[in-house]
Formats: C-alpha cells, structure tokens, sequence
C-alpha cells in the first residue's frame, strides 16, 4: 500500500506518475482493465477518468452501457475517497449505488467528481468519534460537449481497520 501512496503523491504533478499509476491500477483492479478506464485528471479535490467509446463499453444499441458507466462512477469516486483517507488505514465499501441516466452516452465520456477538503475533514471527524462512518457522494458523467449523461449517487461504509 505505502507504494501506491507514494506514486499517488508523484501521480498529483506528474505525467509520467499518472501514467504509471493508471498502469498500475490496470493490474490491481483486472476488473476495470477491459473498459481501458484511464485517469486523466488528478488533484487532491478532484478526479476526472476518460471513457473510451470501445466495443467493450457499448450495449446492443451502440451506446456506452448503463454498467460501465456505473463501473466508471464507483471507480472514480471511491479511488479519489480511499486516496484521501489512506488505504492502510481505512476500509472502504460501497453499500448503495443509484444511477439516474439522463442521456445515451454516444461518444467518450467523462467521469467528474470533486472532494472539497471540508467534507474531507468532516467524514475524519465522524471517523475518530465512530468505528464506521456512511457517506452518500455523487459523480457526474459527461461527454465531450458537457452534457450531462447519468447521475451516480453512491453510498460508502468507511470504518477503521484496526475496529475491523
């Protein structure tokens, strides 16, 4: 874990750190390796991650289909999350997913999501008063022209591991 935290930290200024970090989560989360999900954006408060319109992301009507987007948000969301929080220390699940889809995805798309450092500070807090916290995030999908395409709304049970 400690080296993945040490790329993660390269990874914020760097290029090649990204490049080595997406390379890197292709072969810790094999899941994600055929959607060729790929971080393209990356701060501390933020996470973009390209979807690529590929065969193996499309459903039977040509449109990116509805699990690679949900895939995609779950990844996006809870890779920014654990980063925050440090991996060694906390556990991380995701309890709930929704999605509201507003639009078919015909083209790459867009994963957003944002993690302002008060909710940061806010989920630390309820986690040295509790064994477990839950917190409910959402994760905007997008295509080239900015428009919306789903909504993910997503549920995480965070809980020390050491309570574990």
């Amino acid at each position: 874990m400690k080296k993945l935290e040490n790329i993660l930290i390269k990874a914020y200024k760097s290029s090649f750190w990204l490049w080595v970090l997406n390379k890197g989560l292709g072969r810790i989360i094999p899941f994600n390796a055929p959607h060729r999900f790929k971080i393209i954006a990356l701060t501390t408060n933020s996470i973009t991650v390209h979807i690529p319109y590929i065969r193996k992301n499309l459903n039977h009507l040509n449109g990116v289909h509805a699990c690679a987007l949900a895939t995609a948000s779950e990844f996006a969301c809870g890779f920014l999350l654990i980063s925050r929080l440090s991996p060694s220390k906390y556990r991380l699940i995701m309890r709930n997913l929704s999605i509201d889809f507003v639009k078919q995805g015909r083209e790459e798309l867009f994963v957003n999501f944002d993690l302002t450092e008060d909710r940061i500070n806010e989920i630390k807090k309820k986690l040295e008063h509790s064994p477990q916290c839950m917190e409910l995030l959402e994760v905007e999908v997008r295509d080239v022209k900015k428009n919306l395409i789903s909504v993910a709304k997503l549920e995480w049970q965070l809980k020390d591991w050491k309570k574990i």
